[in-house]
């Protein structure tokens, strides 16, 4: 029988009314009717979508109780990524973090305003909607792409399932966490105590598992809530600050964190702090800190993000907890690079809500700094809330059978000889040798986990992404011996690969054909996947954007590495010993020989054409005497090394400035042949290089797109983003992550969401993936 006007008009009254009921329960806390009246109004609006099903509606309140279990959870892309806040642990990091912003926004003197509210302990989630009705969500994953738990986060109550109000956005993402109140985890525990399973360990981990079930009935069960904090992608007006923001998504229907508040400096700042943490037992809800951002969006526009984080935002972490246990044992892991790591093997205990049994001591000067032993009382301690840290012992616990902790002599893993570490230190017309903190296996590729852990790291995602090369399949290939080094994968055959447990024919062609997509990586992928100590992502980029090549690279010595940004003496002469290892050489010939060749190779960056001075490399020879302003004056007396070197007594003395002892301290330096030949090297390589002071001056304009800030929306299908962004960068472009009146071009690939329609508002010119790369082919061909 078709629905009549009368009916369909009362369920939709019915659902404005539950939806109000709902609100004001459970965002409010103001309930206005009795819970059987609730209940009442509930099951006459099921009755009717039973008896008319052409009234039920995904946003009606009936349809929060969860439907049939899933198999899989989908993926969700993010149309802005989900990134993570960095940290502040102390006072002095939260003043640090306003300077920075302040001197970054060219207000040093300024009282900026912040937003601030508790950091609740939960899991971080994205709801979207659309024409006002909540059509997905997601969890963060790994920032770009998220699980599907839609289903279940429409179980939740405090989350509306169409928004209130009007004016809202044709599309709002709301950002947010999804936790669980004090109350309702103990009630969740009591009943799985009753029922003979096992209780959660704390609030976080019972949210989290409750929405990651394939069966939304049982998340219908769990007493979860939502807060919201802050937006994703929009498409429409908002307003321009982020408390005005938070109190429009509130006017929506969306909750947000009543202790929140607007506070102005760093003084502010550290007052709410300091009030949150005095009230942190009473608050219904866990928290772990606080999270400040700017208030200004505008501002947080300019400012942007590093790789990972917002540089306008940080969370303030609150002191780790801490417990006392038994140190049981000291175990020894052995790393890719063949660091000998001990391990703390403790008897379990909670701290924090988790259940800890295994603590890192980094290395043996940490051991002897905290003189630990084993059978010791040991203070642990969940640094962040996160990493499990051993802060010192309790000497008056210590029993008599406690034994010292000693290093093996020989590897845990292969049986060869453990040596410690020895490193160079350069002083004042001397080099030293003292000892590391860190003790290696040298058994290199005889030892298994060195060889396996390295491949793991070079196959990884952010390395050479080679996809279908996970750990299990590594431990086999090095096991049955078919790979001793990175090299060895490109020379794998199917035959090879057939035979191994769980390859059939399609899955052997795929690793194949995985393996052979990877011989072309970035020059910054490439040198990440390498594995030298110490050079993570940010370095290898680094490397790759400045130097240009990997040969340049390769001959680098440690003191012209010292010209590069945030590249010290310790990492220099790592990537120096790294890249004159035999052995090394050796992968990185054959690596060569079977097509492995890294891209985007070009000139050295702009930034370091005719970067160096001849007083700066006279400083780095550590010559004694012979401080900033000495080389200064030397070097515009002189004006070339080899002038200097062969100078006599007399032409030193000539020297306005430098003192008779800096003048026989450098008569002394350069009368060994040694550090002759090594300082004309150094001078030589500067001049290979272009960095030389006698080497023609790039001008940024050199570059096609320098001065220039782009902008990457949307799925490019050709290439990475991390691609894309790599060529722009080799072309002189800056990268932003938003769209502001300074962005010089948006590049929209698909689905391109709001910065599209920003960049469109501002008149930005915009090109599409085709447009963009036939745009790269005719600058990089210039």
């Amino acid at each position: 029988m078709p629905v009549d006007a009368t009916t369909a008009a009362r369920a939709q009254q019915l659902r404005r009314e539950l939806e109000t009921h709902n609100h004001r329960y459970y965002v409010l806390d103001e309930p206005s009717i009795p819970d059987a009246e609730y209940d009442r109004l509930f099951r006459e609006l099921q009755a009717l979508e039973a008896e008319y099903p052409e009234l039920l509606t995904s946003d009606s309140p009936t349809q929060r109780v969860g439907g049939e279990a899933l198999e899989a959870f989908g993926q969700i892309q993010h149309r802005v990524p989900m990134l993570s806040l960095g940290n502040a642990f102390s006072e002095q990091d939260l003043w640090d973090f306003d300077r920075r912003i302040r001197e970054a926004l060219e207000q040093p003197q300024a009282r900026l305003a912040y937003c601030c509210e508790p950091k609740l302990d939960g899991l971080a989630v994205n709801l979207r909607y659309e024409q006002g009705v909540l059509v997905s969500g997601a969890t963060r994953g790994n920032g770009a792409v998220g699980e599907d738990i839609s289903l279940n986060l429409r179980t939740i109550k405090n989350i509306p399932l169409r928004l209130h109000g009007q004016d809202w956005p044709e599309v709002l993402e709301v950002r947010g966490e999804v936790y669980m109140p004090k109350a309702g985890f103990e009630a969740l525990n009591a009943r799985q105590l009753e029922a003979g399973a096992k209780p959660f360990a704390n609030p976080r981990n019972a949210a989290a598992g409750s929405l990651r079930q394939l069966d939304s009935r049982i998340t219908a069960t769990r007493p979860l809530a939502f807060c919201s904090y802050g937006i994703g992608e929009v498409v429409g007006d908002l307003p321009d600050t982020q408390t005005a923001v938070l109190q429009a998504l509130k006017s929506w229907g969306l909750p947000i964190s009543p202790e929140q508040r607007l506070v102005e400096g760093a003084e502010g700042c550290l007052a709410y702090y300091q009030d949150i943490a005095a009230r942190r037992d009473q608050l219904p809800y866990e928290i772990d800190g606080v999270v400040f951002k700017l208030n200004a969006l505008a501002d947080q526009q300019t400012l942007g993000f590093r790789a990972r984080e917002p540089r306008w935002a940080i969370a303030h972490k609150f002191p780790a907890q801490e417990a006392v246990t038994e140190l049981l044992d000291v175990e020894f892991q052995v790393g890719r690079t063949g660091a000998i790591t001990p391990v703390a093997r403790l008897q379990p205990v909670a701290v924090g809500g988790v259940m800890v049994s295994n603590a890192s001591l980094h290395n043996m000067d940490e051991v002897a700094r905290l003189d630990i032993r084993i059978g010791d009382q040991v203070i642990l301690r969940r640094a962040g809330d996160v990493i499990p840290q051993i802060l010192g012992i309790v000497p008056e616990q210590r029993p008599a059978e406690a034994r010292p902790v000693a290093i093996p002599e020989v590897c845990p893993v292969c049986g060869a000889q453990v040596e410690r570490t020895r490193l160079t230190r350069h002083s004042k017309g001397s080099e030293s040798q003292t000892e590391g903190a860190i003790y290696r296996c040298v058994g290199r590729l005889a030892c298994q986990a060195q060889v396996q852990q390295a491949i793991i790291h070079f196959v990884s995602r952010k390395a050479m992404d080679i996809e279908g090369l996970g750990e299990k399949i590594v431990e086999q290939l090095v096991a049955q011996s078919l790979i001793r080094s990175p090299a060895d994968l490109y020379a794998l055959t199917y035959e090879q690969i057939i035979v191994l447990e769980g390859f059939a024919e399609v899955s052997t062609r795929n690793l194949l054909a995985a393996i052979e997509a990877s011989k072309q990586p970035s020059l910054a992928r490439f040198i990440y996947a390498l594995g030298i100590p110490e050079v993570g992502e940010e370095t290898a980029r680094r490397l790759a954007l400045a130097l240009g090549s990997l040969a340049r690279i390769r001959q680098a010595l440690p003191e012209v590495l010292l010209w590069l940004p945030d590249v010290g003496l310790e990492v220099a002469g790592e990537i120096h010993h790294f890249f004159q290892d035999a052995h090394n050489q050796q992968v990185l010939e054959r690596l060569a020989a079977l097509g492995v060749q890294a891209q985007e190779e070009g000139v050295l960056h702009s930034d370091f054409s005719a970067c160096a001075t001849l007083a700066e490399l006279l400083e780095r020879l550590n010559i004694p005497g012979i401080a900033r302003t000495g080389a200064q004056k030397l070097a515009s007396h002189f004006k070339t090394l080899e002038a200097l070197i062969t100078a006599d007594w007399l032409e030193l003395a000539g020297v306005k400035g430098v003192n008779e002892k800096a003048r026989r301290s450098l008569s002394e330096y350069f009368s060994h042949a040694e550090r002759q030949k090594y300082a004309l090297a150094l001078e030589a390589q500067l001049r290979d290089f272009g960095m030389h002071w006698d080497s023609p001056k790039a001008q940024n304009t050199a570059l096609p797109l320098a001065g220039q800030t782009w902008v990457l929306t949307g799925t490019l299908s050709s290439l990475t983003r991390p691609q894309a962004k790599a060529r722009l960068e080799q072309l002189g472009a800056k990268v932003a992550g938003s769209v502001s009146a300074k962005t010089h071009c948006v590049v929209a690939g698909a689905e391109a969401g709001s910065k599209l329609d920003k960049a469109q508002d501002l008149g930005i010119s915009v090109l599409d993936e085709a447009a963009f790369l036939a745009y790269l082919a005719q600058l990089e061909t210039q």
